[in-house]
């Protein structure tokens, strides 16, 4: 009996990790307060000191929001937004692309850059929720 307790134990731990990444929209729209001082969404979104961020994970490729003025660095890059790229870059913005104009430190939570990517999934290129 014993034996059975561990083995079932072990069992739902195994499966811990993937609840811990389920994705969260909701709380991907909280964390993305952070960005919309410089970033928008939606169907009227529009360029701000960052570019608008609808059908990021829809194979936009970057830098080429229309009407915004990216730097050398973006401007140079040949990269399409994807879930692993862009978890990469949202952790150390500067770091990842040397010349980028984004200001922010990076965000290094593991779930708050699950559930943002879950919320920014939401929009599609013309800024509608999928």
């Amino acid at each position: 009996m014993k034996q059975f307790a561990y083995a079932v134990a072990g069992g739902l731990l195994a499966f811990a990790p993937v609840a811990a990444q389920a994705q969260d929209a909701a709380a991907g729209e909280r964390v993305f307060l952070q960005c919309r001082a410089c970033h928008q969404v939606g169907p009227t979104a529009r360029n701000g000191v960052g570019p608008q961020l609808n059908g990021l994970f829809d194979g936009r490729k970057a830098g080429t929001a229309a009407n915004y003025s990216y730097s050398n660095a973006y401007k140079a890059l040949d990269k399409t937004w994807d879930e692993a790229n862009f978890t990469t870059y949202i952790k150390d913005p500067r770091g990842v692309t040397p010349g980028t104009k984004m200001v922010y430190p990076g965000l290094k939570d593991e779930a708050q850059i699950t559930n943002l990517v879950a919320y920014l999934k939401q929009f599609g290129p013309d800024g509608n929720k999928k």
